[in-house]
C-alpha cells in the first residue's frame, strides 16, 4: 500500500487551539452512541489529538439530566477534556457554557452547527442555524464570553444545500467572535454523509479565516488521506470522524503520518491480533463506563463488530456469533477462534466505514429559507424547540 509523505513546508509538530498545544494535528469527531469515554480513552492510547464528546444538549446539561451529567464525565487520564455542545436559544448555551466552565468540568467546548439530522436541522439547530446569521453571531459570541479562560470552536457544514451555503459568513463570524478554531466538514446538510466531501470548500474556507485554525473534515479513511486534505487544501489539522470507527489506532497511524518522519516502523498495519486485542480493551472499557455492567457493554460492542473485522478473514457463522456476545468471558472465548497470526490485509481494511446514505432534502422550520435574520415567529419556534431536544 503506498503511503504518502507531508510536505517539508506543511510539516506540523503540533496543533495549537487556543492555549490547548496538541501533539498532532488530529481531532476525533463527536460521533452519538460511539465517541464515550471508553471510545476516546481507547483512542488516547493509540495516538495523540483532541477526543471530542458526543454532542450534548445544551438545556439538557443546564438541566442536569442524568445522562447528560453521565455523557460529560471524564476519565482522570484524559486531558485536555472536551465537550461539544449544541443549541438554539443564546441564553440557554451560555447557561451551559459557563456550567462547565465554572464547574471545570471541560478545557474545551465546541459548539455544533453542523449536525444534518432531520430531528435537529428542523428546529433550526445544527447545520440549518449557521443560515441565521444573527442568531448564530449571538450563540458564539455569547459562548465565548462566558468560557472565559476556556477556548471555544465551532464545526460546521459549508450549508443548508448547494443553493444555501453559509460556511464562509460562518467562518469569519466565529473568527470575529474570538473562537479558537473552526472545523469544516465540507458536505452540505442536503448531502448529509453520501457523495463525496468537497475539500476545496476547506481550502476556501482557509483563505477566509486566517488568525486561527482551520481544520478538515470529510472522507479521511486513512492516514494518507489525511495528509492529502492537509497538502491540497492548506488547513491546519484534520477532524476524524467514520473512518476511525472499529480502528482506534487510526490516531497512531496519522501521528506517524503528519509528523513527516517517512519512517515507515512507525505506520500501523495491524495483523488480526492485534485488532481483536483493540476490540477486547474497548468493551473491558465500556464495561467501566456502564460502571460494572457486563451486558450493557457487551450490548454496545456488538454495533462495532463489522468495523473492526472489516477486510480480515473472519467467518461469517464467527462473526455472528462476535455480535452476539454476553459477557467478557464469552468474548474471550470467541476471540480465541481467531488467527491472530493472521496479517494485516491491505485495500480490503481500508475505505469507507458506517453508513454513507443517500441525499435528502433538509427538515427546516417552515418559512426559515425566506430570510438571513431572524424572525418573530423563529424566536418562539427556537424557544419551544430548545425544550423539546432536552435530554442529553
Amino acid at each position: 500500500m503506498s503511503t504518502l509523505t507531508v510536505p517539508e513546508h506543511r510539516t506540523r509538530p503540533a496543533l495549537r487551539i487556543g492555549p490547548l498545544a496538541l501533539a498532532a494535528p488530529v481531532v476525533l469527531a463527536p460521533m452519538a452512541g460511539i465517541t464515550n469515554t471508553a471510545f476516546r480513552r481507547l483512542c488516547r492510547e493509540h495516538g495523540a489529538g483532541l477526543y471530542v464528546s458526543e454532542m450534548i444538549t445544551s438545556r439538557a446539561l443546564v438541566e442536569r439530566t442524568p445522562e447528560s451529567m453521565r455523557l460529560i464525565r471524564h476519565h482522570e487520564s484524559e486531558t485536555p477534556r472536551s465537550i461539544q455542545l449544541y443549541g438554539v436559544d443564546p441564553a440557554t448555551v451560555e447557561r451551559a457554557v459557563r456550567m462547565l466552565a465554572d464547574e471545570d468540568r471541560a478545557d474545551h467546548i465546541d459548539l455544533n452547527f453542523g449536525c444534518p439530522v432531520p430531528k435537529v436541522t428542523r428546529k433550526g439547530g445544527g447545520a440549518a442555524l449557521p443560515w441565521k446569521l444573527g442568531l448564530f453571531r449571538e450563540i458564539v459570541e455569547r459562548a465565548v464570553r462566558a468560557a472565559g479562560a476556556l477556548p471555544v470552536t465551532v464545526k460546521m457544514r459549508t450549508g443548508i444545500d448547494e443553493e444555501h451555503l453559509t460556511y464562509l459568513d460562518a467562518g469569519r463570524i466565529a473568527e470575529d467572535a474570538g473562537v479558537a478554531a473552526v472545523a469544516l466538514h465540507a458536505r452540505t446538510a442536503a448531502q448529509h454523509y453520501s457523495g463525496a466531501a468537497d475539500w476545496s470548500a476547506i481550502a476556501r474556507l482557509k483563505d477566509a479565516v486566517t488568525s486561527i485554525p482551520v481544520l478538515g473534515n470529510g472522507d479521511i479513511w486513512s492516514a494518507d488521506d489525511a495528509v492529502r486534505m492537509i497538502a491540497t487544501t492548506g488547513c491546519d489539522g484534520v477532524v476524524v470522524g467514520r473512518g476511525c470507527l472499529g480502528r482506534p489506532w487510526l490516531f497512531g497511524d496519522l501521528a506517524a503520518a503528519l509528523g513527516g518522519s517517512g519512517d515507515e516502523g512507525r505506520r500501523i498495519r495491524p495483523g488480526l491480533g492485534f485488532v481483536a486485542s483493540a476490540f477486547r480493551r474497548h468493551a473491558e472499557l465500556l464495561v467501566e463506563f456502564f460502571e460494572g455492567d457486563e451486558g450493557r457493554a457487551c450490548r454496545d460492542i456488538r454495533k462495532h463488530v463489522a468495523w473492526y473485522f472489516k477486510g480480515y478473514a473472519v467467518g461469517g457463522e464467527l462473526r455472528a456469533r462476535l455480535a452476539a456476545v454476553e459477557s467478557l468471558a464469552h468474548l474471550d472465548e470467541l476471540l480465541g477462534e481467531l488467527d491472530a497470526d493472521q496479517p494485516y490485509p491491505g485495500e480490503a481494511a481500508e475505505g469507507q466505514r458506517g453508513r454513507a446514505g443517500t441525499p435528502k432534502t433538509p427538515a427546516l422550520p417552515e418559512r426559515w429559507l425566506e430570510s438571513r435574520e431572524l424572525g418573530a415567529e423563529h424566536r418562539d419556534h427556537l424557544r419551544a424547540a430548545e425544550s423539546s431536544v432536552s435530554g442529553g
